[in-house]
């Protein structure tokens, strides 16, 4: 699916920015854009679209992003607490050095994505699809996640200590690669492939001992 698929695309109009806090940003279309130090702290996006934008050492603490359209867009070091994704597409981007800690994201589909130190704590994901995205050092620690599958997606250093899944499916993963908190796997589909591959770490986590003689 493509920007110009999606309903509200014939009323976009271009932002050249910058944002501003408690701003609300309706149909609005961000692209081309160097957004540093942005600060926009409680901005509403309602029907909106980014497209090649930068977005470094940003603090947008409990922003809404609502029905909104993000491809080709970098997210460096920036604090995304507490904010609300409802019906969003992220496509082609890089998250790194980002706190979404306490967040909540439904309905989210990040797509062909680098995700990198993403801080997920605490947050609320339900109905989110990662799909083909490369994930490395995420931290899942007390976050519930409801209905999140992971197709096609590399897992590294990923952290679900004391997370809470329900219908949480990690079969489509290509890697799984846990740092800690294996116990809250609790409630995920895993596949028997990697359940073996998990085996040695869940031996480690739960103080076992394999020996072969």
């Amino acid at each position: 699916m493509l920007l110009a698929d999606q309903p509200y695309a014939h009323l976009l109009k271009p932002h050249p920015g910058p944002l501003g806090p408690d701003e609300r940003y309706d149909t609005a279309h961000f692209a081309d854009l160097e957004l540093d130090r942005a600060r926009a702290g409680g901005a509403g996006f309602l029907e909106c679209a980014f497209s090649s934008v930068t977005v470094t050492q940003g603090v947008l603490r409990r922003a809404r992003f609502t029905e909104c359209w993000l491809e080709q867009t970098r997210w460096l070091s920036t604090d995304l607490a507490q904010s609300e994704w409802q019906d969003v597409t992220i496509t082609g981007s890089v998250l790194a050095g980002v706190t979404i800690g306490g967040g909540q994201l439904r309905r989210l589909t990040v797509r062909q994505c680098k995700l990198e130190s993403v801080n997920l704590r605490g947050a609320l994901l339900q109905d989110v699809v990662f799909e083909d995205c490369r994930m490395r050092d995420v931290d899942f620690s007390e976050a519930r996640l409801t209905g999140v599958t992971f197709p096609g997606s590399a897992l590294e250093g990923i952290r679900f200590r004391q997370a809470e899944l329900v219908r949480t499916d990690l079969r489509g993963a290509t890697r799984l690669e846990l740092t800690d908190g294996h116990r809250g796997l609790r409630g995920a589909v895993i596949s028997s492939a990697q359940l073996i591959e998990l085996a040695p770490q869940f031996a480690q986590a739960f103080g076992v001992e394999v020996r072969d003689s």
